[in-house]
């Protein structure tokens, strides 16, 4: 499976952005997508994750302003973020569970690149 991720970019206070992310060689819609994300200096984290039947998980920091979707038809998983901080700074990845649960704590076999999100204030 590979994944490739796009949509980041430098954006002010208060803007949204929407990424984008796109498997394709042996994925199946059945397998969990989720996004995390690495700030300079700090651990990888969870964001947000989807199963198939678009359930989803959010990390509960991230509140309201994180909406993850998914369309199985584009094997695409979408995270659209509002009201953005400085605090939102990060590389953001998208990955794959193919045990089909999406949670922070479940295991993501696959990763893509990442797309960079950058936040002035």
């Amino acid at each position: 499976v590979q994944l490739q991720a796009s949509g980041g970019g430098l954006v002010q206070a208060g803007d949204s952005l929407r990424l984008s992310c796109a498997a394709s060689g042996r994925f199946h819609n059945t397998y969990a997508m989720a996004w995390f994300r690495q700030a300079l200096g700090k651990e990888r984290e969870f964001v947000a994750g989807i199963r198939s039947t678009a359930d989803t998980s959010y990390e509960k920091t991230v509140g309201g302003r994180f909406t993850i979707s998914r369309d199985n038809s584009k094997n695409s998983v979408f995270l659209q973020i509002h009201s953005l901080k400085p605090e939102d700074t990060a590389m953001y990845y998208c990955a794959v569970d193919v045990t089909g649960f999406g949670k922070p704590t479940s295991p993501y076999d696959y990763w893509g690149p990442g797309t960079q999100v950058t936040v002035s204030s």
